[in-house]
């Protein structure tokens, strides 16, 4: 029979400690959902004990989405288990994900106290008790335990076989082998994985590699992982995590649809979800796609030069190796006006992932139909930014009502500002070192906030002079950061728009 392989998405775990990223349980829900039309196997929905706000997310996500494994992540500690066990306690289906670090350099360094023991070896005995009692402890809540061997990567092999013994003896059902700091490389890190699917060969445990990719070996890693016995591999849309990222999910899984004749495996993923999957993700996460990310990339169908179009129109398979619709891209991009009804807005929401009635499809209409009045033609990315101006699930704290400002050769900027916050509308004015800084520190000033502008970005959301712009703001307040996103035909209101959201966004979070 061929071999399956199951699909773990981290995004809402792993993804989400990208640095500057935080999302909230609804946003999670949301893409929580589109994986779920992506048909992944497990969805590892946060980490229950690290915040009030990753419990509601991960108990969220297991009462609305039925089909996949939801997982939660944590420790090979009690306190973090039983959070785990109270958060999945209504999943459909259910895996608690814990674990420790086991290399030297983790059980040296993170076990130093001398209560872990003085000597590595009493240390190593530590980390292996603790395993097994967590493995034990978790196996309380649900039959689906998966045990991490953090940094199994730069690990000793001799211990790390032992621990895998003691845990799968314990009851763990998926033994994970994490190169975690991007370290491995393939033929070590595949032939690790054969010895260790040989010495489990007797056992029913599913081996699984969670790859990163501080050298850019992230994918090439998992798929040595899976051609030596891996039978699930681990990792995010877009590749999106902590420093370099993860493995990029939707590179293995064409990789090994492809590729099947090497491989020798299938995974149950829905590919044609892909394209859209990796676009909500970027969005929700306020990233861009580089234009030659590979699979779903800008770039990644496109041919300009002349022996590659030359060859393409002769037979697309000269130079291509998947098609666009394997991955649900577009041939062409669907042309959208003014004249463009409602109906067909809201179908091309739909095609894009996103559902919308009612009051919400009205005011997203309403908005397309001022830009479309403005430009010829509403691309894809113009009526994604148009969603994510328009429909927010937080409550709005602050409101824009007005805004003017001043600029030019000789003249100070100066921007005036009027909010509704909480009912009370108040007004202001500021200068500034140009009419962005102006707006800034007039809202600043009304809303007598500490948040910090740690990063600005804008960009332009299609190509041409008519294109609308998007600012990405990211704030800073005690600790807790808080993305913002504003869209305008005109950068300062936009710049604005970005700023508000933010600071509502932080606000919620209170």
């Amino acid at each position: 029979m061929e071999r399956k392989v199951a699909i773990f998405d981290t995004t809402l775990r792993d993804g989400e400690q990208a640095a500057g990223i935080r999302l909230g349980p609804a946003e999670k829900l949301d893409l929580a959902k589109q994986l779920e039309r992506l048909e992944v196997d497990v969805i590892e929905a946060g980490f229950p004990i690290s915040s009030p706000d990753d419990m509601e997310a991960v108990r969220l996500i297991c009462k609305e989405v039925r089909n996949p494994t939801i997982c939660a992540l944590s420790r090979a500690i009690v306190a973090d288990i039983d959070a785990c066990g109270k958060a999945i306690e209504n999943a459909a289906k259910a895996r608690i994900h814990t674990g420790l670090g086991v290399s030297d350099i983790h059980v040296t360094k993170i076990f130093a106290a001398e209560r872990y023991g003085k000597t590595l070896e009493e240390k190593r005995q530590t980390v292996l008790n603790m395993s097994v009692e967590g493995v034990k402890r978790a196996k309380q809540y649900t039959d689906d335990v998966e045990y991490y061997a953090m940094d199994a990567g730069r690990s000793d092999e001799d211990f790390l076989m032992m621990l895998f013994d003691a845990v799968i003896k314990a009851g763990a059902t998926v033994i994970n082998i994490p190169d975690t700091t991007g370290y491995a490389v393939p033929e070590q890190f595949g032939a690790l994985i054969a010895r260790i699917a040989e010495r489990t060969k007797n056992s029913n445990v599913v081996l699984s590699v969670h790859c990163h990719d501080d050298l850019g070996m992230a994918v090439t890693n998992t798929l040595a992982g899976v051609k030596n016995g891996a039978g699930q591999v681990e990792g995010t849309i877009i590749g999106i995590g902590e420093r370099a990222g993860n493995c990029a999910l939707e590179e293995v899984i064409m990789a090994l649809r492809t590729r099947k004749d090497y491989y020798g495996v299938s995974t149950t993923v829905k590919a044609k979800e892909l394209y859209k999957t990796s676009r909500m993700v970027a969005d929700a996460f306020g990233m861009e796609i580089p234009m030659n990310k590979a699979v779903i990339g800008a770039n990644a169908f496109a041919h300009s030069s002349g022996i590659h179009v030359d060859g393409f129109l002769k037979g697309r398979q000269t130079f291509e190796i998947m098609l666009p619709s394997d991955i649900g891209a577009p041939e062409s991009s669907v042309v959208l006006t003014a004249r463009t009804g409602r109906h067909g807005v809201r179908h091309r929401l739909r095609e894009l992932g996103y559902s919308y009635e009612g009051e919400e499809l009205e005011r997203i209409y309403e908005r397309f139909l001022k830009i479309a009045d403005k430009k010829r033609e509403v691309f894809d990315e113009d009526l994604i930014a148009i969603v994510h101006d328009e429909v927010s699930t937080v409550p709005a704290v602050y409101v824009l009502d007005y805004l003017q400002t001043t600029s030019g050769t000789g003249t100070i900027p100066t921007a005036t500002v009027r909010l509704n916050i909480a009912g009370e509308t108040v007004q202001g004015s500021h200068c500034g070192d140009g009419p962005v800084d102006a707006t800034y520190k007039a809202i600043f000033s009304l809303t007598d906030t500490r948040a910090k502008l740690k990063k600005y970005n804008i960009r332009a959301v299609t190509s041409g002079s008519e294109a609308m712009g998007e600012v990405i703001v990211n704030l800073e307040l005690d600790g807790r950061m808080g993305i913002g996103r504003g869209l305008s035909t005109d950068v300062i209101e936009a710049s604005a728009k970005a700023l508000i959201d933010g600071l509502n966004r932080l606000a919620s979070k209170n």
